[in-house]
């Protein structure tokens, strides 16, 4: 897996984020200490594959899944977030209601990088 020191950071923070809320692939960047690399995140998610990582918690910047609407990942990744009490709307979610927020313990102890 290439940039694999980077890959670690980013699944180590996904790993981080509660059932029932989400993050967008480039507040993920942010908290792994890779800011600006969204795109990065995104690469991870995909070579990763579902490897015990909540990658269904993870949206475009604008609350929306980054799936095809009405494609069978989207619909795995919507019924997953309902399952965990996200309300998705037209494979959206409300980010000011359901987006994370980490504490500052989370951000001065969990988050390591």
């Amino acid at each position: 897996m290439p940039n694999l020191p980077a890959y670690t950071q980013i699944q180590q923070t996904l790993k981080l984020v509660p059932a029932g809320t989400v993050v967008s692939y480039g507040q993920l960047a942010d908290l792994a200490g890779l800011p600006g690399r969204a795109r990065l995140v995104g690469r991870c998610l995909k070579e990763a594959g579902s490897e015990a990582l909540p990658w269904h918690r993870v949206l475009r910047a604008d609350g929306k899944i980054a799936f095809p609407a009405g494609s069978d990942a989207a619909g795995e990744q919507r019924q997953r977030l309902i399952a965990e009490g996200v309300m998705v709307r037209n494979y959206r979610v409300k980010l000011s209601e359901f987006g994370w927020q980490p504490d500052s313990y989370t951000l001065l102890h969990r988050l390591q990088f």
